[in-house]
């Protein structure tokens, strides 16, 4: 089982539908955004992904309101961190690395997902953390998302 994993997509709606079409040919079960959405209408272009979309808000999702109203035709948002469990594997999810490190270390999650750095991050010391980087692209130069085997505890990075 596969889940996709984006973040910092910042309005960078063309990149958005890739990852969607990746996501959909790869056929994850689930896609994770870690937060920095910025306008609703980002939402709007996750709609045609085959799967449910959790999500947790970034420090630049001012428009919160109109975000959640957006997800609901899409799954869920949640304002700091999103916890889910899916395929026998517990996993969190939120925007900040400050709390990435601790939640992995309490020992309670298989995954622990994290963005706002934009850097992609991907280690495993009993827990796998996963940045997918920045699906947006503005800040690097690249856009990048990641899918994660479930089975193996392994993720990978996709450039769009």
């Amino acid at each position: 089982m596969k889940i996709g994993v984006l973040s910092d997509s910042h309005d960078n709606v063309p990149m958005v539908k890739k990852a969607v079409e990746l996501f959909n040919n790869e056929g994850v079960e689930l896609v994770i955004h870690a937060g920095d959405f910025i306008a609703p209408f980002v939402v709007a272009a996750m709609g045609d992904l085959k799967c449910r979309v959790v999500g947790v808000f970034g420090n630049n999702d001012g428009e919160q309101i109109g975000l959640a109203a957006r997800f609901e035709e899409v799954g869920e948002v949640h304002p700091n961190l999103a916890s889910v469990e899916v395929g026998g594997r517990k996993i969190a999810a939120m925007h900040y690395p400050e709390l990435a490190e601790p939640i992995a270390k309490s020992g309670k999650y298989d995954i622990v997902i994290y963005g706002h750095t934009h850097e992609i991050d991907v280690r495993n010391d009993g827990t796998l953390i996963v940045n997918p980087g920045e699906t947006g692209g503005w800040t690097t130069g690249r856009s990048t998302v990641a899918i994660v085997d479930l089975d193996s505890l392994e993720a990978e990075i996709r450039d769009l």
